[in-house]
């Protein structure tokens, strides 16, 4: 008998508190759900993902080592049970069921499953990015954003698509004060919503940060190049009640602008091709970090 084929010493001190005949059986069937178990299909699986997966190649030694732990506690088991009067042909019946809980049990995985889903999802995504003959065009992002957005913030993002950057001007605090500790009155004036058409007005503020959180628009600091964009919006009735609500004032001239994420969206969600050659061009963000 070659080394290979002997058994391994715990069958040896196992199988020999059986009697006899029972002893023989005892270690055929001792041997045989032991190859079960180092055959199983659980742990065939495992080493073929554990060839491209070097995580499962973790889970497949815990695999390994948790089999022989079973098989090791089934034989001390039968020991045992013999030494106690148990027939021998009951212990070894019971073996079997406890080597076959063992090769039917589910691997043992100890990532976290939301990690693992995510890092399925990762390694798919790769692959698909290595698929020269994919014809995604669309962000995939797109579905979610047009349930997150209200009817009036789509027509907000036309109208910046159509009609470019949009002015807007912070009211503060001026006069000799100002200039050593300018205080913020009124953020953010604008005409969006009535150039919009939108339906309500008072709602603009929050229209606008919830298109700024999901990437679509940015606010500028700079002002935009024509100085008559502002005329009309220092006319309005909020403007000029900001404007009188303290002593000395003064206006800040800001923009606000499409991102490059909020165009492409416009483009492929909200406008007809031929009206995109059309639309005026918009800053992007990085350009205006560089230039200051």
């Amino acid at each position: 008998m070659s080394k290979e084929d002997r058994a391994p010493a715990v069958w040896d001190g196992a199988t020999e508190a059986f009697p006899g005949v029972m002893r023989i059986a005892a270690y055929a069937c001792l041997r045989s759900a032991a190859w079960t178990v180092g055959s199983g299909a659980q742990a065939t699986r495992l080493f073929a993902r554990a060839l491209t997966d070097p995580s499962a190649a973790g889970e497949l030694v815990q695999q390994v080592a948790r089999d022989v732990s079973e098989a090791t506690r089934v034989v001390s088991d039968v020991a045992r049970q013999i030494s106690a009067g148990v027939p021998a042909q009951k212990a070894i019946m019971d073996a079997g069921s406890a080597i076959q809980a063992v090769v039917s049990a589910p691997p043992v995985s100890h990532r976290d499953p939301v990690e693992q889903s995510l890092r399925e999802k990762g390694e798919a995504l790769l692959r698909r990015s290595r698929d020269v003959w994919s014809d995604d065009q669309a962000h995939p992002a797109y579905a979610r954003i047009l349930e997150d957005l209200a009817p009036d913030e789509a027509r907000i993002l036309l109208l910046m698509f159509k009609g470019g950057p949009q002015p807007s001007v912070d009211v503060r605090t001026g006069g000799p004060v100002g200039m050593v500790s300018s205080q913020l009155l009124a953020p953010g004036l604008n005409m969006i919503g009535s150039r919009a058409g939108l339906r309500y007005l008072d709602e603009v503020p929050a229209y606008l940060n919830n298109l700024n959180r999901l990437g679509m628009v940015w606010f500028s600091r700079e002002q935009l190049k024509d100085p008559h964009e502002y005329q009309v919006v220092e006319a309005q009735p909020e403007v000029l009640e900001a404007m009188h609500s303290a002593r000395f004032t003064k206006v800040i001239r800001r923009s606000i602008h499409l991102t490059p994420f909020g165009i492409d969206f416009c483009k492929t969600c909200l406008v007809d091709p031929e009206e995109v050659a059309a639309a005026p061009a918009h800053v992007d963000p990085g350009e205006e970090s560089a230039s200051s």
